[in-house]
């Protein structure tokens, strides 16, 4: 900061101040909490279900005002500076901001679709590099692994672990790491995920059961993307608002988390199984289907009724459960994986790798990571003080995005079965 002359400095301790101030005004917004729904509703529903009897549940939610927060965000978006840096992400910050605002407001009515389409998209929407549509890539994944046989898979990776066992493991593996108690993980009988991750929380939802690949999946996910770059953007002097869930971070924050587990060997199959599900669920719900027929694609999916219903639960949060709406965030997880995958290549191919290892300096896009380049070099942005074991591997990184930027040239649809006797 004291390498910056003073119309740099002056610019941003002004931008600082309009972020400190966005920071105030957003931290009431808990989206996905105030679109929950009530604890309990799977036990009568299941019961119902079981009897014949069920009906798609009716939720009341709570009557939110944000009229003053949406104003004071646009009083930040008219202040900040287009053709700056910092002015630029708070521009983008405080009106995605102000459209979860207007999403909470209109809770319980189909008009929390098209917010939900504004701030996450929608399952027909072109992956990145003009490529197929979510939906598409979903029923690709959906579709290999119904072929796959459920014989490959190890004795390890069908025993069930409980929620309780699972956090005494996952806060053992996090002290291991921070070499304290930096995170804690809990219970909570309330969450609709089966995890959700804070800066120094983990919940864990009680009696959801668990596997083996979940509990590498959580450690990589949750803990050392999700509660890392919140802990991260905490470290933040300029722009503490890097350390909150900002709903236009979610699509790099989700793929981000997502490539996590894939470059660990931390996803399987069946998880790859699981988001593409959700995806066409969404989908379903926006064509019509209500709730009690996305809870049966759940189960015809092979899913248990309890994960079945917490799923649909998922597609339904904030919106009448009659169908032709849906709440839409469970797209962002394929479209931001796929996104987060081409960013690294594209970095090492411009010998940029430095901007990956900058994502986990708090929550923000693929845009804003290379936008705070320079205020990263200056030393207005703070490096991230904790980092994946994975991301610190500079050279088995680049190892295996070379192999992943060499092998898309080959064309499967152009090789034949014999072709592989030449290799050996």
């Amino acid at each position: 900061m004291s390498l910056l002359s003073p119309s740099l400095h002056a610019e941003i301790q002004h931008h600082a101040a309009l972020d400190a101030r966005m920071v105030r005004a957003a931290r009431g917004i808990k989206l996905l909490t105030m679109a929950s729904w009530p604890a309990g509703m799977e036990v009568q529903f299941l019961a119902d279900y079981a009897r014949g009897t069920a009906r798609p549940p009716a939720i009341i939610y709570p009557k939110y005002d944000f009229t003053e927060v949406r104003a004071e965000l646009d009083a930040i978006a008219a202040e900040a500076d287009p053709d700056h840096p910092l002015g630029e992400y708070l521009i983008d910050s405080s009106r995605s901001w102000g459209v979860a605002a207007q999403l909470v407001e209109s809770l319980g009515s189909p008009a929390v679709t098209d917010y939900s389409i504004q701030l996450f998209g929608q399952p027909d929407v072109a992956l990145p590099g003009q490529g197929p549509s979510t939906r598409e890539a979903a029923n690709h994944f959906i579709s290999i692994a119904d072929e796959l046989d459920r014989e490959l898979m190890s004795p390890a990776e069908t025993v069930q672990i409980s929620a309780t066992a699972l956090s005494l493991q996952l806060q053992r593996d996090l002290d291991d790491y921070f070499d304290s108690r930096v995170i804690d993980v809990v219970l909570d009988p309330e969450l609709i995920a089966k995890a959700a991750a804070g800066a120094t929380r983990i919940r864990l939802r009680s009696g959801a059961a668990f596997s083996d690949y979940d509990r590498h999946q959580l450690l990589q996910h949750e803990a050392f993307v999700h509660s890392l770059t919140a802990l991260n953007g905490r470290e933040q002097p300029v722009l503490p608002s890097l350390a909150l869930s900002s709903p236009r971070s979610t699509a790099t924050q989700e793929g981000l988390a997502t490539f996590a587990e894939q470059i660990t060997g931390s996803i399987d199959i069946g998880r790859m199984k699981r988001l593409s599900l959700r995806i066409d669920a969404v989908a379903m719900a926006l064509d019509g289907a209500d709730f009690i027929e996305v809870f049966r694609y759940f189960i015809d999916a092979g899913q248990s009724p309890e994960d079945s219903f917490a799923s649909a639960q998922r597609v339904y949060r904030g919106v009448p459960t009659s169908g032709g709406s849906a709440f839409t965030k469970d797209t962002v997880y394929l479209r931001g994986l796929v996104g987060v995958h081409t960013f690294f290549r594209w970095a090492l191919r411009q010998q940029k790798l430095h901007l990956c290892r900058w994502l986990f300096a708090g929550k923000m896009t693929l845009g804003d990571v290379q936008r705070f380049e320079p205020l990263f070099q200056d030393g207005v942005l703070a490096p991230p003080r904790w980092m994946p074991p994975w991301i610190t591997r500079a050279n088995g990184l680049a190892g295996m995005l070379a192999f992943s930027l060499f092998a898309n040239r080959i064309r499967l649809d152009q090789m034949a079965e014999g072709d592989f006797s030449e290799i050996g």
